[in-house]
């Protein structure tokens, strides 16, 4: 008796071996475009800006910055390795040796590129010389801490395309009085989003990210302790910035982190692998590829959306007769192709080199560590939360049924913040014990 040609192990395997075809059609012709947009944009750079400006679809260009004397230490092996038919072809690298080559080390380029939006709202980091974060602080209310310094400070880091709006927008209206009354919140926008610098010739490694919240907020406002609190890429900067302060951090709340183990060499590309790995479906996952793994399409679409924010904005309010868009909307557009490109990959890829380290850490400095994750999160694996619980042991892991990579938060804001003020003072009591 012959099994029917409909089985479900027959049909399964029918559709995985479909879905492994299109896939690779589609990405191959991805690095193809890919290719041709990066002799394109070479064209137009040379021509509207004197120079080509430098891509990483060469190893030739990680040369050049050595020989250059150029900053490279803390970039993502995953910017110059990405496999790409084409770049092992030798394609991308046909004319660059000279071109590259010729680059005066410290020249002085524009601001920014004339493919970004230089509009007054997204250059308004230029204007005061020393360029410092943006960020917002909600002051306590109680009388007794108006002058001084709050008893408690909470600093939050957002995610990948975000701004401080993640947070002044939904938690900071939802607080308890007990949080009004004796914590400042502090929502920081990471070098190279939101209202923050954007400046050009940055790599925006976690160095940078940290150096950056501590000139521009730890600093200026002597804090001495503090809580910490991050969503999705600022997780990783938050691990980094407690690991060089772990006395002064009483918690670590991480929010969807893209946790990558260290163990291997390749570290950086295994990330991009993991996290940002070439699947169509779902369509959050297929994005994340997109942006990460083609640098020209990238800032091509870059360039259709985000230099021209104000059209599209026009254009949203007019179709939903809204006066004000969410603020996830807006901010997907304030960031340079340059910032998100490098953050993605120096950060989220080049961070898991970094990431037991961190952790160790501040296992050895007993810092409260607190991991929340839907359990319908499409861009980071749960995989993720549970590698954490591997390297470090006491840290406490709450999955929210039902909750994607936005909606961890958005939705839940109430309970949201009750669980976050139970870590704040629980980790306070033991203190004062």
């Amino acid at each position: 008796m012959s099994l029917p040609l409909s089985s479900p192990k027959w049909l399964t395997n029918c559709a995985q071996i479909l879905n492994s075809f299109i896939c690779f059609i589609v990405f191959f012709i991805f690095d193809l475009l890919d290719a041709v947009f990066c002799v394109i944009y070479r064209i137009l750079d040379k021509h509207i800006e004197g120079e080509s400006s430098p891509c990483c679809c060469s190893k030739l260009e990680k040369q050049n910055k050595k020989l250059l004397n150029h900053e490279y230490d803390g970039e993502s092996d995953s910017l110059y390795e990405r496999k790409s038919i084409f770049r092992e072809m030798g394609f991308l690298q046909f004319g660059r040796k000279q071109e590259d080559s010729n680059r005066k080390c410290g020249e002085i380029r524009p601001l920014n590129r004339w493919s970004d939006c230089g509009c007054e709202s997204c250059l308004s980091w230029v204007n005061g010389g020393d360029y410092k974060l943006h960020f917002v602080v909600k002051e306590p209310v109680m009388e007794h801490c108006r002058g001084n310094y709050p008893s408690e400070n909470v600093i939050f880091l957002h995610g990948f395309l975000c701004s401080s709006s993640f947070w002044t927008q939904t938690l900071f209206p939802c607080v308890s009085e007990n949080v009004n009354n004796y914590y400042r919140l502090i929502a920081i926008d990471l070098l190279g989003f939101g209202k923050s610098p954007k400046p050009r010739d940055c790599s925006y490694t976690l160095k940078d990210h940290v150096e950056m919240i501590q000139k521009s907020v730890i600093q200026p406002l002597q804090l001495s302790s503090f809580h910490l609190v991050a969503h999705s890429m600022g997780c990783i900067v938050a691990l980094s910035l407690a690991a060089k302060y772990p006395t002064c951090v009483k918690s670590i709340t991480l929010v969807a982190p893209p946790y990558s183990s260290s163990e291997s060499s390749d570290a950086s590309l295994n990330a991009i692998t993991k996290l940002a790995g070439k699947k169509l479906w779902p369509i959050l996952s297929f994005g994340s590829a997109f942006m990460s793994w083609y640098e020209h399409l990238g800032r091509t679409l870059c360039l259709v959306y985000c230099r021209n924010h104000r059209i599209w904005e026009w254009i949203l309010k007019f179709i939903t007769r809204k006066r004000d868009l969410h603020f996830m909307t807006i901010d997907l557009t304030k960031h340079t192709h340059h910032s998100a490109w490098s953050s993605m990959h120096n950060v989220i890829c080049g961070g898991a080199k970094f990431m037991d380290s961190y952790l160790e850490i501040l296992t050895k400095a007993r810092v409260r560590i607190n991991v929340i994750q839907g359990d319908q999160d499409q861009v980071v694996p749960m995989e993720c939360c549970r590698n954490i619980k591997l390297k470090a042991p006491n840290a406490e892991i709450n999955v929210i049924p039902n909750a994607d990579h936005s909606t961890v938060l958005l939705g839940r804001e109430k309970e949201f913040s009750y669980s976050l003020e139970h870590t704040w003072e629980s980790v306070d009591r033991s203190k004062l014990q």
